[in-house]
């Protein structure tokens, strides 16, 4: 699972508990600017994989290459995930889990249509 906040001009994914050994990652920050939209995930992995790891319905986690881009995952249960799409960014996505969806969501959105927020989501 993942935590989500708004810093300043940045999207901070922070990864919590075990996840952070399966993806590889501890935390992402990403310019606002490069987020074009967020959305729920109904996507399943496809491609090749690179450092992370893929357990079919347990857990999909770390950097994956979908069709030539870089897509990083963190998704247990994929009703909780979100989609975050990206321009001019390592990654072209991230397909997170969260504790609130809509919150989540509700809080990207908010911050990439009208500036920078500092509060989180209520868990």
């Amino acid at each position: 699972m993942t935590e989500v906040k708004i810093s300043g001009n940045k999207l901070v994914i922070s990864v919590v508990g075990w996840d952070k050994i399966w993806s590889l990652k501890s935390r992402l920050e990403i310019p606002l600017e490069h987020v074009t939209g967020v959305h729920p995930a109904h996507e399943h992995v496809r491609g090749i994989r690179a450092p992370g790891t893929y357990i079919p319905g347990v857990i999909t986690a770390g950097t994956f290459h979908v069709d030539g881009d870089k897509v990083f995952w963190d998704v247990h249960d994929p009703a909780n995930a979100i989609s975050v799409d990206l321009q001019h960014d390592r990654y072209a996505q991230l397909i997170i889990e969260v504790a609130d969806l809509a919150a989540t969501i509700r809080l990207i959105e908010e911050a990439i249509h009208s500036g920078p927020s500092a509060t989180p989501p209520k868990a």
